[in-house]
């Protein structure tokens, strides 16, 4: 989870704070995240078994990148847009090649409670 009182001593130091990833909702099979990407950060390698709706509020452009060594996918992203996004097996994850930001809430269907939303890849 992010530390709020972290990442404001750093935005008064002129400083960005790191990737946030947090959970700021969860009921049963439903959870929402919301992650920040500054500008050449990137997710974790990972899959995602679930369905899930994406809105973004900020950013201008990812990249999204496949461990199996596939071409790269240039996304062009609004705030605002908003995403249906079905399930892959496909390790991938997305890089903030863009000159902003990137924040997104993604809400995720869960099959069960204790489900991982985007399971890891080492």
């Amino acid at each position: 989870m992010h530390n709020v009182a972290g990442a404001r001593q750093l935005a008064l130091a002129g400083k960005r704070p790191p990737m946030t990833d947090e959970i700021i909702f969860q009921h049963e099979n439903t959870m929402v995240r919301r992650v920040r990407l500054a500008p050449g950060e990137a997710l974790p390698w990972h899959w995602d078994p679930f369905y899930r709706v994406a809105v973004v509020l900020s950013g201008d452009l990812l990249a999204i990148e496949f461990r199996d060594g596939g071409e790269r996918q240039l996304v062009n992203v609004t705030a605002g847009q908003v995403d249906w996004e079905d399930p892959s097996e496909r390790i991938h994850r997305a890089v903030n090649i863009g000159n902003r930001d990137y924040e997104q809430v993604t809400a995720f269907l869960l099959d069960r409670p204790d489900a991982v939303a985007q399971p890891t890849s080492l």
